[in-house]
């Protein structure tokens, strides 16, 4: 039987206009990547300095440079229209990886966390 989850993967921002990078792994009956939602604890620091690259089974899904504004929604929208819309992601090697980059702006720096989260199928006769 297949059915929806959502997958929550940190990343510690500690140091100004830096790029840190990290890879995640996905559970082995996940099927399908279907959405990613990119928050913050510091929402204003993501939005105003935070870029990224991610892949999802070495296939580059976002370039390097992706301002994270566009993978980020407001409270005024749905709760089930906020997820970018992936399809069908084959998870493969289940590896997802993110590069995230702090840049300078005007907003000053203190330590912040990225949360991104994924809406996958999970497959639990496997």
């Amino acid at each position: 039987m297949i059915k929806t989850i959502y997958k929550r993967f940190d990343l510690k921002v500690t140091e100004a206009a830096k790029t840190v990078s990290q890879s995640f792994e996905l559970d082995k009956n996940i099927v399908a990547v279907k959405g990613l939602y990119i928050t913050s604890d510091r929402r204003d620091l993501l939005y105003f300095r935070g870029s990224q690259r991610i892949e999802i089974n070495k296939d580059e899904l976002f370039p390097e440079n992706y301002l994270s504004e566009l993978l980020m929604s407001g409270i005024n929208v749905p709760v089930n229209n906020r997820y970018y819309d992936l399809g069908n992601v084959d998870p493969g090697n289940k590896i997802v990886k993110m590069d995230f980059a702090d840049s300078n702006s005007n907003v000053p720096f203190t330590a912040y966390t990225v949360s991104l989260f994924l809406k996958c199928d999970k497959d639990d006769s496997k």
